[in-house]
């Protein structure tokens, strides 16, 4: 057999065994990684969502897309929490154009009738020491317990109920907006988002 044949079937059985180790390597991970993804979906979830519900929220979910949750219309899953069946809570992210770097993504719960139970910062590119005041300090919790009447939905500068960051009105300015526009949409939505979970497929299986 001519060398470069040699050569050529080498380099093929070397590329086969690579892929099966890869595509073994894969199927063995798969699970795994989807069930610390979905742990970390439910850590966020529970820090802003009301205590106490018994179901699965991120397998009960439902999407909508409107502009008071991001300028681009891009879908936005609805985690609903409940308790043997009453619904407590929804939390969906929405997400403030007008950070001081750009986009600031935004989870948010509330619960039927429209009372904030929480929100988180999940991402943004605010600055360090400044805009990120949002994320390392405790200025979230500002939010639990607002509706759309009880509080004026400003920073103080504005003549709002929310404190701003000293040098950094910008980014909790954007927030506050940010988050009464979801609260909007949920106000607008209620009963849809609440809509009871489609039943299972009925199994084609003779029982």
């Amino acid at each position: 057999m001519p060398d470069f044949l040699k050569m050529g079937l080498s380099l093929m059985v070397v590329g086969m065994v690579a892929t099966a180790i890869l595509a073994a390597t894969e199927a063995v991970t798969r699970e795994p990684i989807a069930e610390a993804k979905r742990q970390e979906i439910l850590r966020a979830l529970r820090q802003v969502l009301p205590e106490g519900f018994d179901n699965e929220p991120d397998r009960d979910i439902v999407e909508f897309s409107d502009s008071l949750l991001n300028r681009k219309l891009k879908p936005v899953v609805f985690y609903r929490a409940r308790k043997a069946g009453s619904d407590l809570g929804a939390a969906y992210v929405v997400t403030a154009p007008d950070g001081y770097s750009g986009n600031i993504d935004i989870m948010m719960a509330v619960a039927p009738g429209g009372t904030v139970t929480g929100i988180q910062i999940v991402a943004h590119a605010e600055t360090p020491g400044l805009g990120d005041k949002a994320v390392i300090t405790d200025w979230p919790d500002s939010f639990k317990g607002t509706t759309k009447d009880n509080v004026k939905w400003g920073v103080k500068k504005d003549g709002g109920d929310f404190d701003q960051f000293a040098g950094a009105t910008i980014t909790p300015r954007a927030i506050v907006h940010a988050v009464k526009k979801g609260l909007d949409f949920f106000l607008a939505n209620e009963s849809r988002i609440f809509v009871p979970a489609a039943p299972p497929a009925a199994s084609n299986e003779s029982p």
